[in-house]
Parts: structure tokens; sequence; C-alpha cells
């Protein structure tokens, strides 16, 4: 049974509320309406689009915490960061992340988020990737969102080991583990 526009905006309000990153696909599909009433129900509602969403919580949570690199400068969208460890990006895959002849995503843009989120996790001034060992397990088509989750699983003095997993929907589809160099030293 659908409901009423009033009743749909209240829920829209809702959901977008305690779900901020979910996508006008993903509530059409929920209320069963077009992509369109749910876009016109968010410009009645005053709610902004998804990108502007991601970035108003980012610029709000992490520009003060971000220590490594500057939030413009993290490929993807911060959603999630917790110095030392963890750290949550997004990145919607377009047209300029992939190869014109297959529409798969170059992989130099998985590992750049990946990366670049390695970095972004670390309570330092500085912090540089030592090594990594990455693993491709599927390609990313164009159109699809990646979510890298990145976690702080050992240290010592000079060095964190940042574990990071891509995936599309829960389909993991990267796999790199970053040995990070810092300049300040970390005390046990």
């Amino acid at each position: 049974m659908k409901l009423k526009k009033k009743e749909r905006q209240e829920k829209l309000k809702e959901m977008i509320e305690e779900t901020p990153f979910i996508t006008d696909e993903e509530l059409a599909k929920t209320f069963d309406v077009s992509i369109q009433t749910i876009r016109l129900d968010r410009l009645e509602l005053s709610i902004p689009e998804l990108r502007e969403r991601i970035k108003h919580v980012a610029n709000n949570n992490w520009n003060e915490t971000l220590k490594a690199l500057p939030i413009d400068e993290v490929i993807g969208e911060v959603v999630n960061l917790e110095l030392d460890n963890l750290a949550i990006s997004i990145l919607d895959i377009k047209e300029e992340h992939v190869f014109s002849r297959n529409m798969i995503a170059r992989g130099h843009h998985l590992f750049a988020q990946a990366n670049s989120l390695a970095v972004a996790v670390i309570n330092d001034e500085l912090a540089l990737t030592a090594n990594a060992e990455i693993y491709f397990t599927r390609p990313v088509k164009a159109g699809e969102r990646v979510i890298a989750k990145a976690s702080v699983v050992g240290h010592d003095k000079k060095r964190t080991v940042v574990e990071v997993k891509s995936y599309v929907n829960s389909e993991v589809v990267f796999e790199g583990k970053f040995h990070m160099y810092r300049t300040t030293e970390r005390k046990s």
C-alpha cells in the first residue's frame, strides 16, 4: 500500500535523518515511487541531495580532526573517522574513473581511495605509505558505489598497519594491507 504524500515525506525525512547516506534510488524502491518523486519530496522538505549531505557531514565532523592530509585530498567522501582506529569513505564510480571500451574502473582509483583513507586514519601530522600488499578481487564498473573501510590492526613505534577492504554492496572488490610510516613515535 502506497503512503499518502504527507506520510511519505515524514517517513522520508526520518529515514534520511537516520541514514544520511541513503540514495534517492534506494528511497524510491523503499517507498515504491519514482526517483523524480523522491527528488521533489526532498526539494519540498529542503533536504539536499546525497553528495551535499555527505560533504556537510564530512566538513562538519572531520576538517578539524584529520591530521595527515586535508579532507579534500582524501579520494572519496569520508563518512566516518576515528583516528588510529577506523575510517570509511564512499566513491561513486563515474565515467571518468573507467576505461572507455569496457566501463571497468581503473585500478589506480580504487587504490587511491584505499591509500588516502589509510593515510587519513593516522593520528599524526605526516603519514606515508612505506609499502602495501593489495588485491583486486573483482572488476568494478561505472555506476557502482565503492565503500572503503580502513582499520588500524597493528603498530610499533614508527609504523602503523592499516587494513582496507572496499565493497560494492556487500561484496569485497579490493583488499589492502598498508604499512604506514608516521613521523612521531607512538607510545604503546
